[in-house]
């Protein structure tokens, strides 16, 4: 049995814990881990975030703090194969080890892949890439905002083919295309372009570029970002992408309103060709003044076809000129007249009137005017009233009229037709063409009547019978009050079938 070793040193748990850690971060100190994350949540409620790292054959637990995980462009998802860089350390509390990050990358393209096959999927379920969210861009913008790097040949591109086009007023936002923080500045470049107020100091743009020269999946992931994304979808401003080349596809492409494969697409989408345009405007205005002349040469041939129809102007105007030739001879003695037998009313009526009767019957007649005006004023908006609310009481009435109206009338309708059906069939029962059809007939004087007896024909009368299928012409031959002898009845004959008797066989 072996003896213990009293000469080994004595170490508390704490401080053992503490040797751990030292010896830890001084042999690792900053490493590069690659694996699958696994077990991550979200950020806890401290704003730390929480999970693991593992491949085939181990795991280890991963932590990010809320300060380095602001600043990662990458943030960590579920089942993503990602290179963390950061410390490793041990923790106390469990007994385990741990990587802190401060760094974190997709493993590869494949990674990076996925991750954008699994956003795209994500965002265009909430609606994002929707057709119906799709602006029109306008035709001939008067100002237009660009969002891009200034220092790169994207804008000299932009500038120069708007140039050539049609010249355009260019606002340019400066923003960074790739590395940490270029996602963020351009959806508040997007954003800071919707919110200029209209007729502000500074034009609000009628459409927006966002565009970048072309590059790897990491140097265009700016545009993949879900910030970038959204702010691209909310915006007010139609929005033209054009970032990379004809092969580069970013879920920006998906949000825009267009999407154009490089800058200098995106600045001939955004502005007509200006001589074009003068062309088809000269060309629509030597149409139009064509079509004026020819439109004035027709209205010009039709008025003087018009005039040679009418009759010459001393015609229509000689037997008015005659009668006012005639009245204006009768007109003095008339005016004189009527001025003396208007002269003599005043006289008589100048004789009863004085000033102050006047002044009374002006006064009363103003009072009594006062009066009625007042009283039609109220009687006028009793009356309005009245017959507005009769009105809507009316218009209630009419409409629950209208509907029992259109219901009994629906019935009324069913009944009629059920009611034909029946007399339809009622009459094909007592129709004498259904007794005839079972092998009857109808025997008919030649006037048309018909005979119900025997007795009323007489020898050699013509007769009409009608059968079925159509009609016969028969001579009587025997004198009417024959006795008719009384038909015997049928008996059935007995088939025969190879016996005499019984039913007989069936073969």
């Amino acid at each position: 049995m072996n003896e213990p070793r009293v000469n080994i040193p004595e170490w508390t748990v704490s401080e053992l814990s503490v040797a751990l850690k030292r010896t830890v971060e001084d042999a690792y100190g900053f490493v590069r881990v690659r694996g699958e994350i696994t077990g991550y949540r979200g950020p806890h409620s401290s704003g730390h975030c929480y999970f693991a790292l593992k491949d085939e054959g181990a795991k280890i637990d991963a932590v990010i703090w809320r300060t380095a995980f602001g600043r990662i462009r990458f943030k960590p998802e579920e089942g993503l194969e990602v290179i963390a860089t950061g410390r490793l350390t041990t923790y106390p509390g469990r007994s385990s080890y741990q990587i802190v990050i401060e760094s974190l990358e997709p493993a590869g393209v494949g990674a990076l892949m996925a991750l954008l096959d699994e956003r795209k999927k994500k965002l265009a379920a909430e609606g994002l890439f929707d057709e119906a969210r799709k602006q029109l861009i306008p035709f001939l913008p008067a100002v237009i905002g660009v969002i891009t790097s200034p220092t790169g040949a994207v804008i000299r591109d932009i500038l120069h083919r708007l140039a050539d086009r049609f010249p355009r007023h260019v606002l340019v936002w400066p923003v960074r295309v790739q590395g940490d923080g270029s996602a963020g500045e351009i959806a508040a470049a997007i954003a800071g372009f919707n919110a200029l107020p209209e007729g502000g100091r500074i034009a609000r743009p009628d459409v927006l570029i966002v565009a970048r020269g072309g590059g790897s999946l990491e140097d265009l992931w700016s545009f993949n970002e879900e910030i970038v994304v959204r702010a691209a979808a909310e915006s007010m401003i139609p929005l033209i992408s054009a970032v990379g080349h004809e092969t580069d596809i970013t879920l920006i492409d998906f949000a825009s309103d267009k999407r154009c494969p490089t800058p200098t697409a995106a600045a001939e989408c955004a502005v007509p060709v200006r001589s074009e345009l003068l062309t088809r405007i000269d060309s629509l205005a030597r149409r139009q003044l064509s079509g004026w002349v020819r439109g004035m040469d027709g209205r010009r041939t039709e008025l003087r076809a018009a005039a040679r129809a009418l009759p010459a102007a001393d015609e229509l105007l000689a037997l008015p000129r005659q009668k006012l030739d005639s009245l204006s001879e009768r007109l003095p003695r008339a005016l004189h007249a009527n001025a003396q037998i208007h002269y003599k009313q005043y006289l008589r009526c100048a004789a009863r009137l004085t000033p102050p009767l006047l002044r009374s019957r002006v006064r009363r007649d103003r009072e009594r005017l006062t009066n009625a005006g007042g009283r039609l004023t109220a009687a006028v908006r009793a009356n309005l009233a009245a017959h507005r609310q009769r009105i809507v009481r009316d218009r209630e009435r009419v409409a629950t009229l209208f509907e029992r109206g259109s219901v009994g009338m629906a019935r009324l309708t069913e009944r009629r037709f059920a009611a034909l059906d029946r007399a339809d069939k009622l009459l094909a029962a007592f129709s004498y063409q259904s007794v005839l059809a079972r092998g009857f007939a109808l025997v008919r004087d030649p006037k048309g009547a018909p005979l119900r007896s025997a007795s009323a024909i007489n020898p050699g009368q013509q007769l009409d019978i009608e059968f079925s299928d159509g009609r016969a012409t028969a001579v009587a031959t025997e004198a009417h009050g024959v006795p008719v002898t009384p038909r015997q009845p049928i008996r059935p004959r007995s088939r025969r079938y190879g016996s005499t008797e019984g039913q007989g066989s069936l073969f």
